[in-house]
């Protein structure tokens, strides 16, 4: 059984840095598409950041220049690297991959677990 465990999250004053990590387990042939995703208390979740398999990257423009999204393959891990942060950054965020169990299989959509991100003015 495949899963996505987050990590990462935190409290941080404005200006300041987080790394999230979004690790994939379980048995599976290759992770393509990853995004992050999060959801600010009483908001619609919004796609923050994409990585593709061929390694194309799209931010959000509330976060272009700050946000900086890459993949570790050996350890089957997505980086969220968070520069700058802002209050408005409060959220929970959430990584979901596009991930191939099997051979010839098509992608099966995966999420994490969300974890807590809390930006202090």
């Amino acid at each position: 059984q495949v899963q996505l465990v987050e990590s990462g999250g935190g409290l941080v004053q404005a200006g300041g840095s987080l790394r999230l990590a979004c690790t994939a387990s379980g048995r599976f042939v290759t992770i393509n598409d990853v995004d992050y995703y999060r959801q600010a208390p009483g908001k619609q979740r919004e796609l923050v950041a994409s990585l593709t398999s061929g390694g194309s990257t799209n931010y959000a423009d509330s976060v272009k220049g700050r946000f900086t999204i890459s993949r570790d393959n050996a350890k089957n891990t997505v980086y969220l690297e968070m520069n700058s942060l802002k209050p408005e950054d409060t959220a929970v965020y959430y990584c979901n991959a596009q991930i191939v169990l099997r051979y010839y299989d098509s992608n099966r959509g995966y999420w994490g677990q969300g974890t807590q991100v809390t930006v202090s003015s």
